[in-house]
């Protein structure tokens, strides 16, 4: 674990020090009854106790011991193991009760984080916001082999070593609470694999993806300087909050009177004290200790301002990169899901997910497009179990049956050739041959060498899209739902919708 502000990190360390010196042995909250341990990688285990203490460590037919150092920290590794279970987790130390854990499984641990459509629970956030089928669902919820960690929100200025929050069975009671994507893709997983799944859950919404970058991170590139000034600005911006809220409540209230729904509040959204690397420190680094599988992320709205739309793939792209490093598995699987189809005035939800088609050429990762179950007029869609469906296809697709050839992505543009006055685009997977839902293909646009996009016909040929427009005789860039509220509506053979891109 990386710690971005030494100083700070080191004083809190040496307050936390003296009690640990006559503790008992103690474990991280992501150890508990009902977890998930990553199955076929060495099983960490790790905690505190008295300074130098010898502590021991049973699991399955394993045993194991270490010493604490003098601060009362110890870890060791188990040997891998195969999925199965229930097994049970014994910690002894040289004085006090032993720790057991029981309800153990081995299987495969999944880390979903984001905001909140990823953070939105299987019950939904209010009346006006339910998951489709939500109480089916939940009624349904009973899958003893899924497991679920729900991580309590917690901002910090400095890396934390430990959350707040349990493993807890897959039920009625516990589902709807827990995110929805991650159950719906949790569940989906484990009636493919027939292994045990745990899911981590650790989203906050309204959140930008610099809050879930460390600091080391994002100094280290001098191209992130504008995330520092934006969050400057909204600093100097807090005293105007009070008189902010006043005229917020007018509006709503007259809204009430009215009987309209309350006018939306975007101010929201880039004025919470969601800083670069708080939830990192708070929300991820004390995950990064605990084997994962991958991760699945459904983020990106928050980041939709024009100041910050441009620079989201090179964020996200930081982000990715910061969390393998920090967990040290390698290029482990990154799957995350485009923003949806939404009506906002600020037009850059097109340049959004542009930028997260972009982060594709990261390597080992996926992108499930939702530009067709998005909602108009709510920026919390109702259907989520398709996001997580698609999610858990492309983790199939890349993870568990990489040779089958299995289609997890929608078509990908590729590149474009000039033909006549017309351009020609070219799809990777677009299957055996592209497709469109409805009567015409729409969401094209064209622009010459003004940049001036206008709408264009498109004309589906094999693998192929051949778009032209009148008003643009001369085109060099093709645009494809390009608008924040779009109508498109390219499919590939397997069903799976397109997604945005821009030639420029």
């Amino acid at each position: 674990m990386r710690f971005g502000h030494f100083t700070i990190s080191c004083f809190c360390s040496l307050l936390l020090a003296a009690p640990v010196l006559s503790a008992e042995v103690r474990l991280p909250q992501l150890l508990s009854d009902h977890a998930v341990l990553q199955r076929e990688d060495p099983i960490h285990i790790w905690g505190w106790s008295a300074a130098m203490e010898k502590v021991q460590v049973e699991f399955h037919s394993q045993k194991r011991s270490t010493v604490a150092n003098q601060h009362g920290e110890w870890e060791l590794w188990l040997a891998p193991e195969s999925a199965g279970g229930p097994f049970t987790l014994r910690v002894t130390g040289e004085s006090g009760t032993p720790i057991v854990y029981n309800d153990m499984l081995v299987g495969d641990v999944w880390l979903a984080s984001g905001q909140s459509n990823m953070e939105m629970p299987l019950k939904g956030f209010n009346p006006g916001t339910l998951v489709k089928n939500g109480a089916a669902e939940i009624s349904a919820a009973n899958l003893p082999q899924v497991r679920l960690l729900l991580v309590k929100k917690k901002t910090s200025n400095f890396p934390v070593d430990d959350i707040s929050g349990n493993w807890t069975l897959c039920t009625p009671d516990t589902a709807p609470d827990f995110s929805a994507v991650g159950y719906f893709f949790g569940r989906e997983l484990q009636q493919k694999e027939h292994v045990p799944i745990g899911v981590i859950d650790s989203t906050w919404g309204g959140t930008p993806v610099e809050a879930w970058t460390s600091m080391d991170a994002l100094t280290a590139d001098a191209n992130l300087m504008p995330v520092f000034v934006t969050w400057s600005h909204l600093a100097d911006e807090q005293t105007e909050v009070p008189a902010m809220l006043a005229e917020e409540k007018l509006e709503d209230a007259a809204a009430e009177r009215a009987h309209q729904p309350k006018p939306q509040h975007p101010w929201h959204l880039f004025s919470e004290a969601w800083g670069p690397d708080q939830l990192y420190n708070g929300m991820i680094a004390p995950l990064t200790r605990y084997g994962i599988k991958g991760v699945i992320w459904y983020q990106g709205e928050t980041n939709t301002p024009p100041s910050r739309a441009p620079l989201y793939n090179r964020l996200f792209s930081t982000m990715i990169a910061d969390w393998r490093s920090d967990w040290k598995q390698g290029d482990f699987p990154f799957l995350f899901v485009q923003i949806s189809s939404y009506r906002v005035p600020i037009d850059t939800w097109g340049v959004v997910r542009d930028q997260q088609r972009r982060t594709l050429s990261v390597a080992n990762t996926a992108m499930a497009v939702t530009i067709d179950v998005g909602d108009p007029d709510n920026i919390h869609p109702a259907d989520k179990e398709t996001v997580g469906a698609r999610l858990a296809l492309a983790a199939e697709a890349m993870v568990y049956a990489p040779g089958k050839g299995l289609e997890y992505s929608g078509p990908l543009y590729r590149r474009v050739t000039r033909e006549g006055s017309g351009l020609r685009v070219y799809f990777d997977h677009a299957g055996s041959e592209l497709h469109v839902r409805g009567d015409k293909l729409l969401g094209f646009e064209i622009a010459g060498k003004d940049h001036s996009f206008m709408p264009a016909s498109a004309i589906i040929e094999g693998k192929t899209v051949l778009v032209s427009s009148p008003e643009v005789p001369d085109p060099v860039s093709v645009r494809y739902g390009w608008q924040n509220l779009t109508d498109g509506n390219l499919y590939n053979t397997s069903g799976l919708p397109a997604s945005t891109f821009t030639s420029e």
